[in-house]
């Protein structure tokens, strides 16, 4: 069976592997010139089953209404992009009960803890470097109440597969002590042993390898304009070399989803949401912290990647814009700075790589992960801020379903139908 796989992101370029693994012919479609030069390539760089829980959850609306015109807000909806979105927020919107919001979250948790055992399957498999750190995450919180919430929260997914460990302030600093310079303000925190670190632009790029080895065909700079259908079918797509085509198409195109199958008549609830990461080489702070770092009170994360640091803590709805917004990252900066005071150190303007990539969001906070209503045309998208926590999981299931193959975990709400 031929399959053509729109998009070399990390949920396409392992979707191919698998499929090529079964035996498939498989050919990638990308724009870019290489492998994950798009959301893949500059995300936070954690696996984090700890995040799972959607932006859709009580009290979200009313809180991005507050922020509205805020250019600091962690969660920023520019006024021109209202009107493009409204149909979309409305479903957001009804998504932020909490029975949702926890029906969702459960949703998330399930991809999410199986992405992690399909990742390092990959690993064992293929030996791909790509600056992993396997020392856990802490999250951190200088508000009781807020910390007591996190608690609770970690609670009721620990209850479906999710390991935690609730720590007080001294051990936060006995575990990572670059957070000694603001032990005093710290009310405890939330440890989770299972995360994970890496940089998931080298872990594509060295998938997309394994790929070629396995015979799968990748077509970079070449664009896609949309598909043609042939009755129930989808017949080829249609892309700047001319049309392709394949028994079956599965489209993981991130962002950009809609604006493909929209040609065959298939509507994706899936919008644009901004995030931007700062990463700094780390040599200058000799003390630096040793394990991923999450301050929900401050809204950022600190990641050590390498012998990098990266930042992330942005969600800006602005259409497809990647610009970084200067504001919004120097507002990150100051936020991390105030935590740990020598990361200004490793802030210099010769060195620091500002990057913001556009991260696609579903109503729900779930990826579609599935057949479209054209029999033979998959849809791997809607990750949101978790396409590097869902994205090798995602490529596993979507390879036996492409296949006919029943997955490995319970595929309830990640229908189209269901978002």
């Amino acid at each position: 069976m031929k399959i053509i796989v729109l998009g070399a992101g990390v949920v396409g370029t392992a979707t191919a592997y698998f499929l090529a693994k079964q035996g498939h012919e498989v050919e990638v479609v990308e724009r870019q010139d290489n492998a994950a030069l798009e959301t893949s390539f500059g995300n936070g760089g954690v696996i984090h089953a700890s995040e799972v829980e959607p932006w859709s959850q009580p009290g979200m609306p009313l809180k991005i209404l507050k922020w509205l015109g805020k250019e600091d807000a962690p969660l920023l909806v520019r006024y021109g992009a209202i009107p493009h979105m409204w149909r979309w927020g409305l479903k957001f919107i009804a998504n932020c009960t909490p029975e949702h919001f926890r029906r969702n979250a459960l949703t998330n948790l399930r991809i999410a803890l199986h992405s992690l055992k399909i990742l390092q399957q990959i690993r064992a498999e293929t030996g791909i470097e790509y600056d992993l750190r396997t020392s856990g995450l802490m999250k951190v919180y200088t508000d009781p109440k807020a910390l007591a919430a996190s608690a609770a929260s970690a609670e009721f997914l620990s209850g479906h597969g999710l390991t935690f460990e609730p720590i007080d302030a001294a051990e936060c600093v006995r575990r990572e002590p670059a957070l000694q310079a603001t032990a005093s303000s710290l009310a405890g925190g939330v440890f989770f042993p299972r995360e994970e670190v890496g940089d998931c632009h080298k872990f594509t790029t060295g998938l997309a390898s394994h790929c070629a080895k396995l015979g799968v065909q990748f077509h970079y700079g070449v664009s896609i304009s949309g598909l043609k259908r042939d009755g129930g079918r989808a017949s080829s797509v249609e892309t700047s070399r001319g049309p392709m085509m394949a028994d079956n198409f599965v489209a993981a195109l991130g962002s950009f989803t809609p604006c493909v199958l929209r040609s065959v008549g298939v509507d994706v609830p899936i919008h644009p949401v901004k995030g931007v990461t700062i990463t700094v080489p780390g040599a200058a702070w000799s003390g630096r912290l040793k394990m991923p770092i999450v301050d929900d009170s401050r809204i950022f994360g600190l990641v050590p990647l390498g012998d990098r640091l990266r930042v992330s803590g942005s969600a800006e709805v602005a259409g497809y814009d990647t610009t970084p917004s200067p504001a919004r990252c120097q507002a990150i900066i100051r936020n991390v700075v105030s935590v740990f005071p020598d990361f200004a150190k490793c802030v210099n303007p010769a060195t620091a790589k500002y990057w913001a990539g556009v991260r696609p969001v579903t109503p729900t906070g779930t990826p579609i992960l599935g057949r479209s209503p054209i029999a033979n045309l998959y849809i791997a998208a809607g990750h949101g801020h978790l396409g590097w926590t869902m994205g090798c999981g995602s490529g596993h299931v979507m390879a036996d379903l492409v296949a006919g193959r029943t997955p490995e975990i319970d595929m309830s709400g990640f229908a189209l139908s269901d978002h």
